[in-house]
């Protein structure tokens, strides 16, 4: 039985890392937040003031229909954090604010989304990972502060089509201002715009971070 065990835990260890991407665990993230504290995940609805979360992913309402994470949560590395929070005080002056729909997200939700749809044009490879898995992008939109509303935009948010893109055309004047706002106070802190999404936006600087697989629930209990 100890023989069998020894076979079977490499292939066990293989079938996490199909795709060959070397992710990292809770262990050696610790690690690396104790060498650079840039890498810390922050817990965006306790650093940032008033900012709204909507986890479309902690319910069915997501591209997948299923519940993809057990808790609503958004964490981001430290700079992104930082920079976030110096946009929602920049839009609070505006009367605006934040809504966040995703942020870090675990390198097997994007093993689950590659493997079902299958199309690298609106999910990630795995082969590489997504800026997600490292903690520098955020999907999120506007709010109204004292509606709590959010801004009209082209299209909700996780749609699969071209009306998404942020260099579609836009009639709508005021659909069309909304998303322009957006995008310009977010590239005015350090992000730029993904080219199929409107509502999603990678920091700069991105690739000095590694792919990270640890759920929530261990942050939490860390």
């Amino acid at each position: 039985m100890k023989f069998l065990l020894i076979l079977l835990l490499p292939l066990s260890l293989l079938a996490q890392n199909k795709y060959g991407l070397k992710t990292m665990k809770l262990a050696e993230y610790k690690e690396s937040v104790a060498r650079n504290p840039d890498n810390e995940l922050i817990n965006l609805e306790k650093f940032i003031p008033d900012v709204v979360l909507e986890i479309g992913y902690a319910t069915t309402n997501n591209l997948t229909g299923e519940k993809v994470y057990n808790l609503p949560r958004a964490y981001a590395r430290k700079p992104v954090a930082e920079a976030l929070k110096k946009i929602q005080a920049d839009l609070k002056r505006k009367g605006l604010g934040l809504k966040i729909f995703d942020g870090y997200r675990p390198y097997s939700a994007t093993v689950k989304f590659y493997e079902l749809f299958g199309d690298t044009t609106y999910v990630a490879s795995p082969y590489k990972g997504s800026r997600h898995n490292r903690g520098c992008a955020l999907d999120l939109t506007l709010i109204n502060l004292k509606t709590g509303k959010e801004l009209q935009m082209p299209t909700g948010w996780d749609s699969f089509t071209k009306e998404a893109w942020p260099s579609t055309p836009v009639a709508d004047p005021t659909i069309r201002a909304n998303r322009k706002l957006l995008i310009d106070t977010m590239e005015k802190f350090g992000f730029t715009v993904y080219e199929s999404e409107w509502w999603h936006f990678d920091f700069v600087g991105w690739q000095k971070f590694e792919v990270l697989d640890i759920d929530f629930e261990e942050l939490e209990n860390d």
